[in-house]
């Protein structure tokens, strides 16, 4: 699998734990974005939060076969359903089966 993460804070540890046992990811990228949106009134408020509250998540799974964007969306947000009850604020999620990954590359 590869994996990378590009800030190892505890929230993005987690991130990665869940996911990578709820997917068997054969790539699993996890990218905080949260300094791009300090300046937001709610994050501002927070105090900028804890520095991790918007991640960019780029998997290619199996488990995605045959499920819609949706629903591999629903089965990741539900995954980290107490990082979002605990700060997490937000998720850009790209989604790929292995062989949308490969199309994709080739293209």
């Amino acid at each position: 699998m590869s994996t990378s993460s590009e800030i190892e804070g505890p929230v993005a540890k987690s991130i990665n734990e869940k996911l990578t046992a709820l997917l068997r990811p054969s790539e699993l990228r996890i990218t905080n974005d949260s300094w791009q949106h300090r300046h937001h009134a709610a994050m501002r408020a927070e105090g900028g939060g804890n520095g991790e509250t918007h991640f960019t998540i780029q998997a290619v799974s199996e488990e995605f076969r045959g499920k819609t964007t949706m629903q591999r969306h629903r089965m990741i947000y539900s995954a980290l359903s107490e990082e979002l009850a605990q700060g997490l604020h937000a998720l850009s999620l790209k989604t790929k089966t292995p062989e949308e990954a490969q199309k994709a590359e080739a293209a």
